[in-house]
């Protein structure tokens, strides 16, 4: 005998999820009826309706065959008044009444249904009803109840730990719990567990999904009879978030479908159509001759006609899933068919949802991009308010991914407080598991190589260490690394090299629930910073950020405008300060982000490193470099990094001029690429200086090493990963007194800080520096010495340390701000 012990009507009308709250929609919709037909459809051979505390949807088809009066009581423990349900079984209206009456002190209840031998079962008890559930409350629960229940809408880990935690109960856990709550059980064998399955379905759509099965029995008496004997079994698959986000969505629809009458229009709409397929189960898919000629007669032509894209949300969502139906054949399919057998509803809606989102997230994405690059900001805060009603829509999503989330959690504090020896690694706390996204790790930088040397490094010390991207070229993934292909892209008009790549939001945050993901780290600011920030609010996880892009600065160069680098300056103090814990590559970095507003006790310094083995005066071959780059002796000034304006490369090119007047025999070697390559060549023709392109491996440590002095005129990098990379190789370095690099060398040991922006002072630190050879390899051998301690290995470990202290911090709730 198969029965689905946990099934909702209409008359469940008060919805526990705000999503459903927030538009006045009851819990379900399912008539009872056709509960009914669909669980029998689906091999159910007795049917009950468990609505909360109401009879109604089990007494409108007790007159049907093979049918039993059931209900979901809400109960209360009445000293915190922390709520469960209970399930109750095969009674009448005179029992409801006193069930009723007794209900509102769990203590109560249980002693009524005992004593009057009234078969019942404690309804998902891992899953905190009202959010006061604790451990304390997971202890009486097993000293009150016989039997529990394997949920159908809840998570598969939380039904797992709840088999382990009662499979391994002992007579001496039983007294151990009695003793410590001062109840002593009243039941025969306490620590012998009975388990249930219902499927707890709500809009008609998972009935069935999970039941409970006990063999040789014809009465629902001799059924659960057999339960408290223990031979049952449940049959069948838990949820997932995406499983809980179609069932609210199909709440809704079913809603909205009755509220406006809309069964007028389903058969002359192909979208409306595709909706009420998709979200309301029916008893016969097929609509019937008549109404599928209509439909296919009236949007024959609209594959062949397609009117440019709307702007509101409600039509650019209708009109990206028109185009998405009539491409798709599977969901085309849906929309003639139906797909009442299919076992992946929730993935279909998923699939759907997702594409059709990520077009509408990447036109209001372009359009906001548009509106801060013209400075139009009437325009940018519209944006952003038509932003906020695709999040509603996108809502039932958000709240499922952050319900399985807490209960996932929950559940896992619950095994390790209970401490089973048998269950290994299950009740343990989840190891680290952390996310790093970042838009750089295919560049060319400083940031982009310590991140690649990071996935290395974890990998070959077995730690959890994923970076999250999304990059337009086809990148394969691999161990640590998942690129994401961009739903879009925006192209800075000012800078057309640099590009944002608008991320799959919801695949990303799938993704981090599925691989279990601990910790958040948003490497950027950008589309993928919000991605991230918006993962970890809704999963309820840490959230750590790097600042090592002075964003407002490269905004004032690039727009010369202050209007957009106050705009820039004030998105960035808003982003930075969502996050728990942020790390910069200097003091100076977080001394500016402090002074504009950060919370101080935010900011961590953090280590970074390099290859220091690579890097190394070794690797000295000036007779090799010079005829490779066609160089002639002398003494030889090295720029490494991006050939662009906001590098001060102009000042170099000034002061260098003004050198080669006194000293002729020193030349210029400039290693990268970039938009001001072609201004820069143009601007030192007549000098000694050689352009080397972008170099990497072997070939850039051997040019390194074969020069005599680095010098970074920059006043805008927080951090000069080449500065470090410079020193490693036996070169005293110069660098300006504004921005990170200052810190990354001993004034007066190991180089130079020159005031930024100032030809005069730079051109004399050159010229002090070249002027005594001795003094050079002094300093070079300086340099050297002081990069020992900076290995790549070194940082990693003290970086994964900030990150185990941020992890085991505290608590991360749900913030209003995302």
């Amino acid at each position: 005998m198969k029965i689905d012990l946990h099934v909702h009507s209409r008359h469940s009308t008060r919805p526990s999820q705000w999503v459903l709250q927030k538009i006045g929609c009851p819990e379900s919709f399912t008539e009872p009826e056709q509960v009914y037909r669909v669980a029998k459809a689906r091999g159910m051979d007795w049917v009950t309706i468990t609505d909360h505390n109401t009879l109604a949807g089990s007494l409108e088809i007790a007159h049907l065959p093979h049918t039993f009066i059931s209900e979901e009581v809400t109960t209360y423990f009445p000293h915190d008044g922390c709520k469960a349900h209970v399930l109750v079984y095969g009674i009448d209206e005179k029992i409801h009444e006193d069930i009723q009456k007794a209900r509102e002190n769990i203590y109560d209840l249980v002693s009524y249904l005992q004593h009057q031998n009234i078969f019942h079962v404690l309804a998902h008890p891992l899953f905190a009803v009202n959010n006061r559930l604790t451990i304390e409350h997971i202890e009486q629960f097993l000293l009150l109840f016989k039997n529990l229940e394997l949920n159908g809408a809840r998570d598969e880990e939380q039904n797992r730990y709840l088999k382990q935690i009662v499979g391994n109960l002992t007579a001496a856990d039983i007294d151990r719990l009695a003793e410590k709550h001062r109840m002593g059980p009243s039941l025969p064998e306490p620590w012998k567990k009975n388990l249930t399955g219902g499927s707890d379905d709500h809009s008609s759509l998972n009935i069935a999904r999970q039941y409970t099965e006990v063999s040789g029995v014809h009465t629902p008496e001799e059924f659960f009879l057999e339960i408290e004997g223990g031979s049952s079994r449940v049959v069948g698959r838990a949820s997932t978030p995406q499983t809980m986000a179609h069932n609210l969505y199909g709440i809704a629809y079913q809603f909205y479908k009755s509220r406006f009458r809309l069964e007028r229009h389903v058969n002359k709409d192909l979208f409306l159509r595709f909706l009420d397929r998709s979200l309301q189960l029916h008893d016969e898919e097929d609509s019937g001759f008549m109404d599928k000629l209509y439909y296919l007669w009236n949007h024959r032509k609209g594959r062949r006609t397609r009117k440019a894209a709307p702007h509101g949300v409600q039509d650019l969502l209708r009109y990206a899933g028109q185009q998405l139906i009539w491409d798709d054949p599977e969901l085309l399919r849906v929309v003639k068919d139906g797909h009442a057998g299919s076992e992946n509803l929730g993935k279909k809606w998923f699939h759907f949802t997702n594409r059709a989102s990520n077009q509408v997230l990447f036109h209001f994405g372009n359009h906001l991009l548009d509106c801060v690059s013209g400075a139009n900001f009437f325009n940018i805060f519209h944006s952003i308010g038509s932003a906020g009603s695709l999040y509603a829509v996108l809502a039932p999503y958000f709240v499922a991914f952050s319900v399985f989330a807490q209960d996932r959690r929950f559940g896992r504090q619950v095994m390790k407080h209970f401490d089973d020896p048998k269950g290994g690694n299950c009740c343990q706390e989840a190891s680290l598991k952390i996310a790093h996204f970042t838009d750089t790790y295919y560049e060319v930088n400083g940031v982009a190589i310590t991140l690649q040397n990071q996935v290395e490094l974890a990998r070959k010390s077995r730690k959890d260490l994923t970076v999250i991207t999304c990059a337009g070229a086809e990148h394969a993934n691999g161990p640590g690394i998942q690129n994401f292909k961009p739903i879009g892209v925006y192209e800075l008009p000012e800078y057309p090299e640099q590009k944002l790549f608008f991320p799959p939001f919801l695949e990303m945050l799938n993704y981090c629930y599925e691989r279990d993901i601990t910790h958040i780290h948003a490497a950027t600011p950008g589309p993928l910073g919000l991605a991230a920030l918006a993962i970890a609010r809704i999963l309820q996880l840490p959230i750590s950020g790097t600042y090592h892009t002075a964003l407002p600065q490269y905004a004032r160069y690039l727009t010369e405008d202050a209007n957009i680098e106050d705009l820039v300056w004030k998105y960035t103090l808003w982003f930075y300060n969502q996050m728990h814990c942020i790390y910069v590559p200097s003091q100076s970095t977080g001394r500016e982000l402090t002074e504009k507003g950060v919370t101080k006790e935010k900011i961590q310094v953090f280590p970074r490193g390099i290859d220091i083995v690579r890097f190394h005066p070794a690797n000295r071959r000036v007779g090799e470099v010079q005829r490779r780059y066609g160089l002639s002796k002398g003494l030889k000034l090295l720029y490494v990094g991006r050939v662009s304006k906001e590098k001060n490369l102009p000042l170099l090119g000034e002061v260098f001029h003004e050198l080669t007047k006194t000293r002729p025999d020193v030349q210029l070697v400039a290693v990268g690429d970039g938009p001001y390559m072609r201004e820069f060549r143009e601007a030192m023709q007549g000098t000694p200086t050689v352009f080397t392109g972008y170099l990497e491996g072997e070939e850039l440590a051997t040019l390194y090493a074969s020069c005599d002095v680095f010098v970074f005129p920059s006043t805008t990098d927080t951090f000069g990963n080449v500065v470090l990379e410079a020193q490693a190789s036996g070169l005293p370095v110069i660098v300006t007194d504004m921005g990170g690099p200052q810190e990354n060398l001993v004034p007066g040991e190991t180089g130079l800080i020159v005031k930024g922006d100032d030809g005069a002072a730079l051109l004399a630190a050159i010229k002090w520096l070249l002027g005594d050879e001795e003094r050079l390899r002094m300093m070079g051998r300086a340099a050297r010495h002081y990069m020992e301690g900076r290995s790549f290995e070194r940082a990693f470990d003290q970086t994964w340390v900030m990150y185990e202290d941020l992890h085991t911090a505290g608590e991360y709730p749900l913030a209003q701000a995302v």
